[in-house]
Order: structure tokens, then C-alpha cells, then sequence
């Protein structure tokens, strides 16, 4: 057996917390060091028995570290992914990976020069619904793919917030943060390049700053066409679409869901920020009896359907309907370190690679843009 590939995880909120059932579960890794700036998160880090620090510069004191997982504020990607590729660690970022495509254009070439690699994730793409759609697709069983449709409907701009979050400039909205998921499973799904972009964005309440809202239309370059639709204002729920499935693969009625709207008391910056870190320890769980639904995930090719169902998928074609199950007992992280195992060793197909998150980003840009001028952008190769 080879040995663990050693790994440090910078920022130890939502997202880095619910690596940890994961990491612990998977042999092929063993997490060596946690860097956490503030004293009230640290806390939590602490019972897993490795070394916390303040700053990332404390991980030179690490030996043999094979990686670093970023789950820092957006704003902190490109500095700190760049800095670590040039100490000769990869590192897997979180999405979306930079504030804007020039940070991410100077995070892929540093991953270059450092030859080191560059992963972006989680996304939802690495959910096992979306891969086994991306897997019927490749094997042609319902032709050529026409359309892919994404609705997603949300609390997100009402939960706790860092300020940041909130921030386009600072990759923050639901556009960055939410629309790069929907990005990702749209290019997986139609299996070619973004020819051209047309978006409308919204920014619906004046005591919540930021985009909350967007219709997003591409074309690709192979005749597909695809669509994001995303709602965050707290309205209607994806789970009314989805046979009341969450996000991470649980049944929630409409009674029983935690929903965020605009009518709640309005909380200083610091009680939302500690809001959010309470919130952090169990808002991603990391088994599920379900299948993950980033909203409904329609996909229309030329011989049939694809969508998704509570424990898979549903093939719908001139033979009938036919539903597949999926297992689950892989969570959406499982699948992360799978694929960076095989990348970190060398041995696999490096899909979600700093250049495809990139292209997500360009995306993202691309809409703004188009919002703006209210025309179609074209995409440059």
C-alpha cells in the first residue's frame, strides 16, 4: 500500500469541516496540520489531534506535506494558492477560486511553472448523480444532448454572511458563489465549450446588498444549449422540485426546514459572523440516504431525458422510463479526494484542474458583462 498523501487544511469553517469525515474515512490521506486565524474556530480543530497555526506561513515547519486544501475567504485565493505552489505543495481551493479571472489566470500559470497541481472543488459536478449523468451521456444512450436545465432556488442570501460574501468584486453573490456550481455541472453535462453568454442578474433587496439572483443562458460550441436558473431570496425551495431533497441528500418537508427570509432581525456584522461559525460545524453532513441535489438537473438529448430522483437518476427514452439508484455511501467529499488522489499521484484524468475552474470563472465574468450591456457576450478561446 503506498503511503498517505499528507495534507494541511487553511481555514477550518463549513466547507473544511465537513472534509474532515472524509479525510478520516480515507486511507490514501492523513491530515497533518490545520491553519485557522481565529481563536473561537480553533477550538474546533483542536481534538483532531494535529498541529493548529495561526498563519499559513507556519506550515513550513510541516514535514513531507504533499498538499494544502484552501478553504480561506475568496479574497486570500490567489496569494495563498500561488505561495503554496511555490513551496512545492498542490492545492485543492475551494470554488469559487479566485475573485476574478486575472487572479485565476496567474493561479493556473503558477501551477505551471511550480508543476504542481492546481484542483477547484468541491463543486457540485463531483456529486454522484451528476457524474453518472455525465457517464450515460459519454455512452450515447440518449444521443446527442440538446439541452441542460439547472433550477435552483434558495434562502442564500439571508443566511449568515461574512461581509465578503456578499461582495461581487470579492467573488461574492450567488453568481461566484452559487452560479459557479451550476456552471460546472453545465459544461460536465454538455461536453463542449461556452461559445457565447447571456445573462440577467438581480439585486432585489435594498437592505441586502448583493446579487441574489440570475438567469444565465449559453450556448456551446456543439449546438447544446443550457440554462441557470438561481433564486436566492428565500421563496420558493428547490425540495418543492425535488421530492423534498436537500442540497446534501435528505429529506426535509416544508415544516421541518430551517428558512432563512428577508423578515428576520437584522444582526451587526460580528453576530453574523459568529452566527455563520456556529452554523459551520453541522451546515454539510457527511452521510446522507439520499442522493445530492443542487436543485433539479433536467438533461434533453436527441434520444431521451435525464433527471434526477431521491436515490438516483431517472433515463426516460422511446423504452420506457427506467430509473437507476445510486449508492451512497460516498459523500460528495468522498468523491473529491478520490479524484485528487489520482491526481496528486499521477495516475488519473485531472478533470476539475485550475484551467476548467477558470473557464467557470471566465463564465461568471462573462455574465456580468452581458447583464450589464444587456447584449450576448461572446466567449474568446
Amino acid at each position: 500500500m503506498e503511503k498517505p498523501l499528507h495534507i494541511a487544511i487553511v481555514g477550518f469553517g463549513a466547507a473544511a469541516q465537513a472534509f474532515m469525515p472524509a479525510i478520516k474515512a480515507n486511507p490514501s490521506f492523513q491530515l497533518v496540520a490545520v491553519v485557522e486565524p481565529h481563536p473561537a474556530v480553533q477550538k474546533n480543530a483542536l481534538p483532531l489531534g494535529v498541529p493548529v497555526f495561526q498563519d499559513i506561513s507556519d506550515l513550513k515547519s510541516v514535514p513531507q506535506l504533499d498538499g494544502v486544501y484552501l478553504a480561506t475567504p475568496t479574497p486570500l485565493h490567489a496569494q495563498q494558492a500561488i505561495a503554496c505552489l511555490e513551496k512545492g505543495w498542490h492545492v485543492l481551493v475551494e470554488k469559487p477560486m479566485a475573485c476574478n479571472v486575472s487572479e485565476g489566470i496567474a493561479m493556473v500559470e503558477a501551477s505551471r511553472k511550480c508543476n504542481k497541481h492546481l484542483t477547484v472543488g468541491h463543486s457540485h459536478s463531483f456529486d454522484a448523480p451528476i457524474q453518472a449523468m455525465k457517464q450515460i451521456i459519454e455512452r450515447g444512450e440518449i444521443g446527442t444532448v440538446a439541452m441542460v436545465n439547472n433550477w435552483c432556488f434558495t434562502d442564500w442570501v439571508y443566511r449568515p454572511r461574512r461581509l465578503e460574501e456578499l461582495d461581487s468584486k470579492l467573488g461574492g453573490g450567488v453568481l461566484f458563489r452559487q452560479g459557479a456550481h451550476q456552471i460546472d455541472i453545465l459544461r460536465a453535462l454538455c461536453h463542449s465549450h461556452v461559445k457565447t453568454v447571456k445573462a440577467k442578474l438581480f439585486n432585489a433587496d435594498p437592505k441586502r446588498d448583493t446579487v441574489g439572483a440570475h438567469a444565465i443562458y449559453l450556448d456551446f460550441e456543439n449546438g447544446a444549449a443550457a440554462t441557470a436558473i438561481y433564486n436566492g431570496y428565500g421563496g420558493i425551495s428547490s425540495m418543492e422540485l425535488t421530492q423534498n431533497i436537500s442540497e446534501w441528500g435528505y429529506e426535509q418537508r416544508p415544516d421541518s426546514r430551517q428558512w432563512y427570509t428577508a423578515h428576520q432581525v437584522p444582526q451587526s456584522a460580528e453576530q453574523e459572523l459568529a452566527a455563520k461559525q456556529k452554523r459551520a460545524v453541522s451546515a454539510i453532513p457527511s452521510t446522507a440516504p439520499y442522493q445530492p441535489h443542487f436543485g433539479l438537473t433536467v438533461v434533453s438529448g436527441s434520444q431521451g431525458d435525464i433527471r434526477q430522483t431521491p436515490q438516483g437518476l431517472m433515463v426516460c427514452n422511446a423504452s420506457g422510463n427506467t430509473e437507476i439508484h445510486l449508492p451512497t455511501h460516498q459523500s460528495p467529499r468522498d468523491l473529491v479526494l478520490a479524484e485528487l488522489e489520482q491526481t496528486w499521484r499521477g495516475k488519473g484524468s485531472h478533470w476539475h484542474s485550475g484551467r476548467w475552474g477558470l473557464e467557470n470563472l471566465r463564465i461568471c465574468e462573462a455574465a456580468i458583462e452581458s447583464a450589464a450591456c444587456g447584449r450576448e457576450v461572446l466567449l474568446s478561446n
